[in-house]
């Protein structure tokens, strides 16, 4: 008789039948029965884990593992036992189980659940071989429409047959912190691997690959030809609108819609483009339909007339450096089509009429120090009065989970604020964009947001001085600025445009017509000084004064930033130790030759010499070398501070720090953590023969350490702050003059507020959840848990968005390793605005009913849930929810406001729209 070997295989592990074979195996020990068995004698899932050699997740994760496979032996041993005839009862005596326990065994949806673990896990072994690496961080369950849990164990049954998980750390683009992505992967991958391919890393859902057209992403741009342009050159009459681009009414894909101008950029011929602002003309020469000014002279070609398209490097790039949307419009056919017109911006309806007068409303430190002490004191003391007030409300809210959300989220607006020093708006101040208009005069404006004959000034930033503030009156009876931005067919007059003649933006730090903007601020009470130009700066042309010569080293983008920060520091601090104008005109020649001297090749060495910067430098700021020398232009520079992170955990407190905890300030520790430099040094011979030793930064190559000419320096790796951050007194940065003691003043008054409001939120203590209430709002609570659930799904869209951006900015920094830090941070923002539409990332606000509210007010909801709902909502809107109604009468601090607003010239009506009272308590307050 010939012999049969079957192969059993180990508990668990292998084998096509776990736990031995035939109808009444004998089961080994299980990893399970050891650590119950423990458990009766005592020990802790802690002791027990150790002992094991896991900690206490992987603990459970095998325990989880282990039963589900008991279960589903067990549960194939009683279908054969039933198979064979026999009854439920006895298949419970067999197997030493209750009668109930057999039927539960036999019920075809506990089997299905159970084949729930396995069918994910083979879910996740197809995703992994279609994608390599896959996404199972918080948030991709909710697409697998599985629990957290159910996916932790699958990918558990995955770790068991050697799948990898790599947490990757990517830097989120708009905070600067980093986000860990957990990464699921074959054996045998590497961390190096998935850390080098972080922009591979794929969700566990169905994901595009054709670039995420499916996904709604950026389209390749649509070009015109250029035969369609006709350039209008400076001696042409360019020069007075340059910047402007002029459309023909009527044609389809240069439609404006229902807007009279847009800032855009329009592809030409696929290899440039037109920047600036663009609108509609009735002076469109016969066999074209754009006109494009320029202030370039008749002859340049239009090579040089329009800007070269940038080289796309990845496919979701667009050609022209600067964050757009794209619009479509429908054919005479039918046909959905692209508009050539590409909107700056980086949302539908930013760049268009109308977006620019949303604009905060705030006066700078950089704008309101060049003006008397006494107005800045004011407005700063409304800013102040704003913050105090929004306080009080805070800290009546009566849900403490909400509350000391609002608490810290208010202290670190305070700390933010008290760095950037923003002082409270004028009454009807407005940010307008600028459009020319040739035939108003040069002391008129059209502005149809203020009444005829109103005197108003203009401030664009940055600027020199009170020198650079034309004051002009309003004529809105000017029949160019009528046709303009005047009232037409179904649209009402501008909301946030104005026209000036083209010798007004010259005063304007030079300003011109692609989409810059200004404050308009009304004047009558004469509250903002202004002066006369400068005589030295009339006519004053840096292109001319400070051309470039042959063989010139150009400067870059990135000296440019950092000169253009230098000299505009030495301006503000001139301008507030009294410099003379004529000082203060050769450090404005020598700004305006640097802000054009890349881009126009300018010599701004000379400049640099003959306008005695250096000299200038050295009296008013200290000397040649130093920098900023007063509060206003030190408060928002940057500092480096060693790496830390914030103290939360009281036991982990030095009894100081714990005084300064509960006094509402913030604790930091320092993380220690450093890294590596290495220095060469070489021995090299000049022209004669000599030697000398040079030392030089070199990177790491494998075995550097062993090499004698390399000292290995070790660096401490910092952070970057500004230097207000760090300081708990704000005249530790200030020389003394008067406007820095109003503004340091200002800045410790919110340090103070922000640290109030720590100390407010450590004492607010959570509330206790209600079980009577989750049965009472039970419907509520589930429609609440259904939007959150909504709203936590964008987290893996999230993620896969930093990815992709950061690998967007990776390669471009590549190509541009000079990169300066404003353009950086434009590059930035764009790649993960054009990510978030590739992947589909938008937070969905959750709404929440007055219904709804109740429940949370009864405790219905889980303060961890809560929380989550919390940061994915309008946080205002729920302020409104959680202030008491019975507090109708208004607090001391918006009193306060009230009388300050109305003492510099606000209107009841603005007032009362400002802190969204009545008319009527407004003026209960003024009587």
């Amino acid at each position: 008789m010939d012999r049969i070997i079957r192969h059993v295989g180990t508990p668990r592990h292998s084998g096509r039948y776990p736990w031995g074979s035939g109808d009444d195996p004998q089961r080994s020990p299980s990893f399970r029965s050891h650590v119950l068995e423990l458990r009766k004698q005592g020990m802790s899932n802690v002791e027990i884990a150790k002992g094991f050699g896991l900690n206490t997740r992987q603990l459970r994760d095998k325990m989880s593992l282990e039963k589900a496979a008991e279960w589903q032996a067990d549960s194939a041993r009683v279908v054969r036992l039933k198979d064979k005839g026999y009854s439920n009862i006895k298949i419970g005596e067999i197997m030493g189980i209750n009668e109930s326990s057999v039927r539960n065994f036999l019920d075809p949806a506990m089997q299905e659940r159970t084949k729930i673990t396995n069918a994910t896990a083979n879910m996740l072994k197809e995703a992994i071989e279609k994608k390599k690496y896959i996404d199972v961080g918080v948030g991709v369950e909710r697409y697998m429409n599985i629990s957290r849990t159910r996916l932790k164990t699958a990918i558990s049954v995955l770790e068991e047959e050697g799948y990898k998980i790599h947490y990757v750390k990517t830097r989120q683009l708009g905070t600067g912190h980093e986000t860990s992505v957990m990464v699921l992967t074959k054996p045998g991958v590497s961390y190096s691997e998935v850390r080098n391919n972080k922009d591979k890393i794929r969700l566990v859902t169905d994901y595009s690959e054709d670039g995420g057209r499916t996904f709604n992403s950026l389209e390749p741009i649509k070009n015109i030809d250029s035969k369609r342009v006709h350039i209008r050159y400076g001696d042409e009459g360019g020069s007075l609108k340059d910047g402007v681009i002029e459309l023909r009414r009527g044609v389809e894909d240069l439609s404006l819609g229902n807007k009279r101008y847009a800032q855009v950029r329009i592809g030409v011929d696929g290899t440039h483009f037109m920047k600036g602002m663009a609108i509609y003309s009735d002076d469109i020469p016969p066999g074209v339909d754009v006109v494009y000014n320029t202030n370039k002279e008749k002859g340049v070609p239009k090579e040089k007339v329009f800007k070269p398209q940038e080289k796309i490097e990845i496919e979701s790039d667009n050609p022209f450096g600067s964050t757009i949307w794209q619009k479509h419009y429908i054919d005479k056919q039918g046909n959905t089509q692209l508009s050539a017109l590409n909107r700056v911006g980086s949302k539908e309806g930013f760049g268009e009429e109308g977006s620019w007068g949303k604009w905060a409303k705030t006066l700078s430190s950089q704008m309101l120090s060049k003006q008397n002490p006494s107005l800045a004191k004011k407005q700063l003391s409304i800013s102040y009065e704003i913050k105090k007030d929004e306080f009080e409300e805070i800290n009546a809210l009566t849900n403490p989970v909400v509350k000391k959300k609002l608490l810290d989220s208010f202290a670190d607006d305070c700390d933010s604020s008290a760095v950037h020093l923003k002082a409270a708006a004028l009454p009807r101040q407005k940010s307008h964009i600028i459009l020319p208009i040739n035939e108003i005069k040069e002391t008129e404006i059209y502005a149809p947001n203020y009444d005829n004959g109103t005197r108003v000034v203009l401030i664009r930033y940055p600027h020199g001085g009170i020198f650079e503030i034309p004051e002009l009156t309003v004529n809105n009876k000017n029949p160019a600025g009528k046709r303009l931005l005047g009232p037409a067919p179904g649209l009402r007059p501008s909301e946030d445009a104005v026209g000036i003649h083209p010798k007004v933006a010259e005063r304007l730090s030079g300003a011109d017509f692609d989409g810059d903007t200004v404050l308009v601020i009304p004047n009558s009470n004469k509250l903002i000084k202004t002066a006369p130009s400068l005589k030295a700066l009339i006519n004053f042309d840096p292109k001319i004064a400070y051309r470039g010569y042959e063989g010139m080293p150009i400067m870059t983008k990135r000296a440019k930033g950092i000169l253009m920060g230098d000299v505009s520091n030495l301006i503000t601090d001139m301008t507030i130790r009294g410099a003379s104008p004529d000082k203060i005109a050769r450090a404005v020649k020598h700004s305006m030759v640097v802000i054009d001297a890349e881009k126009h090749e300018l010599d701004y060495k000379r400049s640099y010499e003959e306008n005695g910067i250096a000299n200038l430098k050295k009296e008013y700021q200290g000397s040649a070398r130093s920098g900023a020398s007063t509060l206003i232009s030190k408060a928002s520079s940057d500092t480096r501070v060693p790496e830390r992170n914030i103290k939360r955990n009281k036991n982990d407190m030095t009894p100081e720090e714990l005084i300064d905890y509960m006094s509402g300030k913030k604790v930091y520790k320092k993380t220690g953590k450093t890294y590596s430099e290495y220095y060469q040094t070489i021995i090299i011979k000049d022209t004669k023969g000599k030697e000398r030793k040079v030392t030089k930064k070199v990177p790491y190559r494998p075995g550097i350490e062993n090499d004698p000419t390399v000292k290995e320096k070790t660096i401490t790796r910092m952070i970057k702050s500004t230097k207000m951050y760090e300081k708990d007194d704000a005249f530790e940065l200030s020389s003394g003059t008067p406007i820095e003691t109003v503004y340091a003043t200002h800045a410790n008054k919110l340090k103070s507020l922000a640290n109030e409001a720590r100390k407010s939120s450590i004492n607010t203590l959570p509330p206790l959840t209600s079980s009577s209430a989750k049965e009472v709002y039970r419907s509520e609570v589930s429609s609440l848990k259904a939007h959150l659930n909504i709203a936590l799904k964008n987290a893996p869209l999230e993620r896969q968005a930093q990815l992709l951006a950061n690998a967007n900015v990776a390669m471009k920094l590549a190509s541009h390793p000079h990169m300066e830090d404003d353009e950086l941070k434009k590059v930035k923002a764009q790649a993960l605005n054009e990510a978030r539409l590739r992947t589909g990332a938008k937070k969905q606000r959750i709404e929440i009913t007055t219904k709804e509210w109740e429940a949370i007010q009864a405790g219905a909801i889980s303060n961890n849930i809560l929380s989550q709902i919390l940061n994915n909502t309008d946080l205002d809107k729920i302020k409104q929810l959680a202030t008491p109604r019975t507090a109708m009468s208004l607090t001391p601090a918006k009193k306060s406001r009230i009388k300050l607003m109305l003492s510099n010239g606000h209107t009841q009506a603005e007032i009362a729209n400002a802190l969204g009272i009545s008319t009527s308590i407004v003026n209960s307050v003024s009587i």
